[in-house]
C-alpha cells in the first residue's frame, strides 16, 4: 500500500527518502545561484561579453523565478505537488545543460531565463512536500533537518563554484546540476507520495504575466541604458514595464484568486517589513555582485579564492540564525530590524578597502563578517514579523510575497547599480574603471542598508496578535515560496538564503 500523505514518520525509509529528495531539490537552486556569481568574470571572458551580458546572466534567472514562484506553488496545489516538483527539477536540469553548452551570451541568457522557470516550479514544492507528507508530530523536525542541510548546500556553493571554474571550466558550474537532478528524480519517484489540494481554485495567470512583463521591461531599460542611453527601445521598455506593473496592481485588486492579495498590504506592519526587505536585499544582491567582480578583476583573486571569501557570511547565517530568532521572540523584532541593517551598512563601507592587491584578512574579511552579522541579526525577526502581521490563513502567501519582494529587489539592484556607478561595456575588465564604479556601488549599498534601518525605526512595531483561523492546510503549506523566507516555522528556526548568495 502506498504511504498516505500526512502520516509518514521521519525515521521511516519513506520519511528519509522524502527528506533527501526535498533537500537535494531545493539545494539545486541554492547551489546554482552561489556558484554562478563566482563564475561571472570567466563567463564574460570566454563569451566576449560586456557588463550587460553579465548582468543578464545574473538577473535572467532571478527575473523568471521572482515573477512565477507564487504561480508555481499554486500549480503544485492543483495538479500535484510531487508532479510539479519533478517537472521543475527536470526543467531546471535541461536548462542547466543548455547553459553549459551555450556558444554565446544570448543563448546563455535565454537558458538562464528557462532555469528560473524551473526554479519557480521546484522551489515552493520542496517545503510544501514536507508540510503535506509528514505526520504532524514530525514536521518541525523535518523542516529543521531540511533547513540545516540546505544551509550546508549554500555554504559550500562558493567553494565548489570556485574550484570548478579554476580546475575545469565555468561550464561545469551548470553541468553539476545534472547528476543532482537525476538523483532527485530517482529518489522522489521511489519515496515521495503524491499530494494535492482538492479545494484549490483558480490561477492568477494575468497577474503572473503582467508581473513578469513589468519586471522584464524595467530590468531591460536599466541594463541597457548605459550603452543605449535614452534610445526609443530603452524608453519604450521602461514605459511598458511601468504600465505592466500598474496593470498588475489593478488586476490583483479585481482578481478572484490574486497571487499577491492586496488585503495583505492593509497591514501597516506587513507593508513596512516588505519595504525593509526590499532595501536590505537590494543592498545585499548588489553588493555581492560587485564584490565578486572586484575581487577577481581588481584584486587578482582566483575564482576559488573569491568564492571562499564569501564563505564566512553564509557560515554566520547558518550558525546564528536560530539564536537571532530566539532573541527576537524575547525582545520583539524592532531592535534587531534596526540594528541589523545598520551593522551591514558599516560592513559595506568597510568593503571600500577592497582594491588592488587587497589583503583578505584586513581588507575583505572584516566587511564580510559585519554584513553577515547584520543579516543574521535581522533575517529571523523579519520572517517572524511577516507571518505575525497577517492572519494564519494568509501565512503561506505572505511568506511567498516576501520571498518575491526579496528576489525582485536583488534583481533590480544588479540591473540598476552599474548604471548608477557609471559602468558599461567592457569596464569590468578594466581594473581602474571598475574599481571606481565599485566604490560608488558600495556607498549606494550602504545607503540602502541604512534606509532599511530608518524604515524599521519609523514604521515597524511589534505586530498585534492576529486571531488564529481554522482553515484548510493548503494556506499554511502550499503557497510557500522557499528561501529566503520560509513558512510554518517559529522565528527561532528560520533559515534564510541570502539574496546575494542566492541572488542570481
Amino acid at each position: 500500500m502506498a504511504p498516505t500523505p500526512g502520516s509518514i514518520r521521519l525515521r521511516s525509509a519513506t520519511g528519509r527518502g522524502v527528506l533527501v529528495a526535498t533537500v537535494l531539490g531545493s539545494g539545486l537552486a541554492m547551489l546554482d545561484s552561489t556558484v554562478v556569481n563566482v563564475a561571472l568574470p570567466h563567463i564574460g571572458h570566454d563569451l566576449s561579453a560586456d557588463l550587460a551580458g553579465l548582468q543578464w546572466t545574473s538577473t535572467g534567472y532571478t527575473l523568471t523565478l521572482a515573477a512565477l514562484i507564487l504561480l508555481g506553488g499554486s500549480l503544485g496545489d492543483r495538479y500535484g505537488r510531487r508532479k510539479v516538483f519533478l517537472i521543475g527539477v527536470v526543467w531546471f536540469a535541461v536548462a542547466s545543460a543548455l547553459c553549459g553548452v551555450a556558444p554565446s551570451m544570448p543563448v546563455l541568457i535565454a537558458a538562464r531565463l528557462l532555469q528560473g522557470v524551473g526554479g519557480a516550479l521546484l522551489t515552493p514544492g520542496s517545503l510544501a512536500l514536507i508540510q503535506s507528507t509528514y505526520h504532524p508530530d514530525d514536521r518541525a523536525r523535518a523542516i529543521g533537518a531540511w533547513s540545516g542541510l540546505g544551509g550546508v548546500a549554500t555554504a559550500i556553493g562558493p567553494f565548489v563554484g570556485g574550484w570548478l571554474v579554476d580546475a575545469a571550466s565555468w561550464r561545469f558550474v551548470f553541468y553539476l546540476n545534472l547528476p543532482l537532478a537525476a538523483a532527485v528524480v530517482i529518489v522522489a519517484l521511489r519515496y515521495v507520495p503524491e499530494s494535492r489540494d482538492t479545494t484549490a481554485q483558480g490561477f492568477d495567470i494575468p497577474g503572473a504575466v503582467l508581473g513578469a512583463l513589468g519586471l522584464a521591461g524595467i530590468t531591460y531599460a536599466l541594463v541597457e541604458a548605459p550603452e543605449k542611453g535614452g534610445s526609443p527601445v530603452v524608453l519604450g521598455a521602461a514605459v511598458a514595464g511601468v504600465l505592466a506593473l500598474v496593470a498588475f496592481v489593478l488586476v490583483e485588486r479585481r482578481s478572484r484568486h490574486p497571487m499577491m492579495p492586496p488585503d495583505l498590504f492593509r497591514s501597516t506592519t506587513f507593508s513596512a517589513v516588505n519595504a525593509v526587505t526590499f532595501m536590505v536585499y537590494a543592498a545585499l544582491g548588489g553588493m555581492i555582485f560587485f564584490l565578486v567582480l572586484q575581487l577577481q578583476t581588481v584584486s587578482g583573486f582566483s575564482a576559488l579564492a573569491a568564492g571562499i571569501a564569501l564563505l564566512p557570511f553564509t557560515v554566520l547565517m547558518l550558525l546564528l540564525s536560530a539564536t537571532s530568532g530566539s532573541i527576537a521572540q524575547k525582545i520583539g523584532p524592532r531592535p534587531q530590524l534596526i540594528i541589523g541593517p545598520l551593522v551591514a551598512a558599516v560592513g559595506a563601507l568597510l568593503l571600500l578597502r577592497v582594491g588592488p592587491d587587497a589583503n583578505y584578512w584586513t581588507d575583505v574579511l572584516p566587511g564580510v563578517l559585519l554584513v553577515g552579522l547584520g543579516m543574521t541579526t535581522l533575517v529571523a525577526p523579519l520572517t517572524s514579523t511577516v507571518l505575525a502581521a497577517v492572519a494564519t490563513r494568509h501565512a503561506g502567501v505572505a511568506s511567498g510575497v516576501n520571498n518575491a519582494v526579496a528576489r525582485a529587489a536583488s534583481l533590480l539592484a544588479v540591473a540598476a547599480l552599474p548604471l548608477v556607478a557609471g559602468l558599461s561595456g567592457a569596464a569590468y575588465k578594466q581594473p581602474t574603471a571598475f574599481s571606481h564604479g565599485y566604490r560608488i556601488a558600495m556607498v549606494v549599498c550602504a545607503g540602502l542598508f541604512l534606509l532599511g534601518t530608518v524604515l524599521s525605526a519609523l514604521l515597524v512595531r511589534r505586530p498585534a496578535e492576529v486571531p488564529t483561523e481554522r482553515v484548510p492546510e493548503r494556506h499554511v503549506c502550499c503557497e510557500v515560496s522557499g528561501p529566503p523566507i520560509e513558512v510554518g516555522r517559529p522565528a527561532g528556526t528560520a533559515r534564510s538564503e541570502p539574496a546575494g548568495t542566492s541572488a542570481d
